[in-house]
């Protein structure tokens, strides 16, 4: 594998959440989903994964850092002074580059390194996989079941719970990497990217959406179907309402949130003489200056 920081485009001092960004923008990028017919995309996914498995890892990120570890986990030169800093006791006279280990504080930190002891020995636990998932803003709001396809070709089916924000990461327990020693599985961690709706957005657990009408609706008032994430409703549009109006729908939003809905008026683009000819003669009763409110003293 190439150089991890290279292939996430990142400099050797970027932190953790300038990692994770590059990381998510390229798996959105690369991901085998999207590109059923680049069957080279499959490839670079698998490798911006693994990049991104090693360097959101700090314990495997600083060894790497020092040489001690290739790109690709493989021990190098410089792992030996690990054994050098804890193979001796005190006095040997041989190593005494770093500080020494009784028995017990030996055996704390292989359990630490490497987990429980089966059998007389230490089984190292798997190491845990990221990965992304998209989905749509409706699925996240309400939940869902989505399948993930895993650069293996393998898949998991991963539940997606009801109010699921962007961002947020699914831990599936045992779903990571196999132990190489019998030990536990590692995890699969599972960050969320919600989609972009074309009409809602969210605000909390509040959902809002720009509810265009006609000038025939806003002056006389309407009853008009509304789209929620739960499916339409009736709403009513009381007469004289204008562009900016806030109504809320009880309820509707996400979770037990609410949703709000902005009335947005919208003019005829086609031409009507009818209307152009009553408003060149239209004399209001009850005079308004909409930009009043923008005077300059």
């Amino acid at each position: 594998m190439k150089d991890p920081y290279k292939l996430l485009g990142v400099e050797r001092g970027a932190d953790d959440k300038a990692i994770q960004k590059a990381y998510r923008k390229l798996a959105k990028l690369h991901h085998p989903d999207l590109n059923p017919d680049k069957p080279e995309a499959e490839a670079t996914f698998k490798d911006i994964s693994a990049a991104y498995t090693l360097l959101s890892d700090p314990e495997k990120r600083g060894r790497f850092d020092r040489g001690e570890i290739d790109a690709e986990g493989t021990e190098q030169g410089a792992a030996r002074n690990f054994y050098r800093d804890f193979g001796d006791r005190p006095g040997s006279g041989k190593y005494q580059s770093g500080p020494a280990f009784g028995d017990e504080d030996l055996e704390s930190l292989l359990r630490n390194a490497f987990g429980r002891r089966p059998r007389g020995g230490f089984a190292m636990r798997g190491a845990d996989m990221h990965y992304t998932l998209s989905v749509d803003f409706v699925d996240a709001a309400k939940g869902t079941v989505k399948r993930l396809t895993l650069p293996d070709g393998a898949t998991l089916d991963v539940t997606i719970p009801a109010g699921l924000k962007d961002g947020q990461v699914l831990r599936l327990k045992g779903k990571g990497q196999a132990s190489p020693s019998g030990g536990a599985a590692g995890d699969a961690l599972i960050e969320i990217s919600v989609m972009p709706h074309p009409f809602f957005r969210r605000d909390g657990n509040d959902v809002i959406i720009d509810l265009p009408v006609t000038v025939q609706e806003a002056v006389m008032g309407a009853k008009i179907r509304v789209p929620t994430i739960e499916g339409p409703v009736t709403l009513t549009i009381q007469p004289r309402s204008n562009s900016g109006t806030r109504m809320r729908l009880k309820g509707r939003g996400i979770a037990g949130g609410h949703q709000f809905v902005d009335l947005r008026v919208v003019i005829p683009t086609a031409a009507e003489p009818e209307l152009e000819a009553f408003l060149a003669t239209w004399q209001p009763q009850h005079p308004v200056d909409p930009r009043s409110a923008m005077e300059v003293p």
